[in-house]
């Protein structure tokens, strides 16, 4: 019989606790730590082991994926972790840390001997509930193999951009700013169509089957429609990655003045009570009142 891959998760909220769930469902030997345990230890029915500490959660661990809420509380928990990290340990960093923050996260890997991959993830709560994830990897090439069982059970297909940590991390900027900036668009469309009398069916119904319908506009309308923002990305989330976004491209020279207004109807949404509420509720922003749908 051979050993089965162990693998440490470090933060199991909405991500991380769907993607330690899979793996434990592929037959991965899976440690889970998360800071709130009330979050981790519902996966000890999964068959993972919960952990009181991230040294204790990564002690003979293959593989530490982390899916934590930004790189400088990704760096604090691993080096809380660090006693129990073993060096040529695979670190699969799927925490959406920014180019700055990922460039800290490299050095650390250095400082304790990690062998890092950049692996943010495209994709909410449902895609990583069902193990549909596309993950945006770059790394070392001689860590795919290796890595190819934790990214066939937590995705459906990797995107692997290059060998080098950071690239990966760009490339989820690029695809965020999309997907913030359509999240935005059907929020202002239908607080436009309360505001106008319109109803956001006839908005719908104008625009469907045509090039201006997608996937994306229907889900996110659905959930602003039903009044239920349960969250699959959460507001206070989405203003935190904005502004990474907004902060990369200032350092590249480029303006984003879509992107940071964006951040800033977030910050609005968040201040009216929105904050843990799925990040189509930056509909609320368009409204002093911060009015419900009427």
């Amino acid at each position: 019989m051979t050993d089965r891959i162990s693998v440490a998760v470090l933060g199991t909220g909405i991500m991380g606790a769907a993607m330690a769930r899979n793996l434990c469902r592929a037959g991965l030997d899976v440690t889970v730590w998360n800071r709130s345990r009330a979050k981790s230890a519902p996966l000890a029915d999964e068959g993972a082991r919960v952990a009181d500490r991230p040294d204790e959660a990564v002690e003979n661990a293959d593989i530490v994926l982390t899916m934590l809420y930004d790189a400088p509380t990704t760096a604090e928990i691993i080096r809380a972790a660090a006693p129990g990290l073993r060096a040529g340990t695979l670190w699969m960093q799927s925490t959406s840390a920014g180019t700055e923050g990922l460039r800290d996260l490299d050095g650390l890997a250095h400082d304790y001997g990690l062998v890092l991959v950049d692996a943010p993830v495209l994709g909410t709560r449902g895609p990583a509930e069902s193990g549909d994830l596309v993950v945006l990897a770059s790394g070392p090439h001689t860590a795919r193999h290796r890595l190819a069982p934790v990214l066939g059970a937590v995705g459906s297909r990797t995107v692997w951009v290059s060998e080098r940590p950071g690239d990966a991390s760009s490339l989820k900027l690029v695809c965020n700013t999309w997907v913030l900036t359509v999240n935005h668009g059907v929020a202002e469309a239908l607080a436009l169509a309360e505001g106008l009398g319109v109803d956001p069916r006839s908005f719908l119904d104008a625009v469907g089957g045509g090039p201006l319908d997608m996937g994306y506009l229907r889900a996110k309308a659905a959930v602003i429609g039903s009044g239920d923002f349960s969250p699959s990305f959460a507001v206070t989330t989405a203003e935190k990655d904005s502004r990474l976004i907004v902060s990369a491209g200032e350092a590249a020279g480029v303006r984003l003045d879509v992107t940071a207004a964006g951040a800033e109807r977030f910050r609005r949404a968040a201040e009216q009570g929105h904050g843990q509420e799925d990040m189509a509720a930056s509909y609320y922003a368009s409204f002093d009142d911060g009015r419900s749908q009427g």
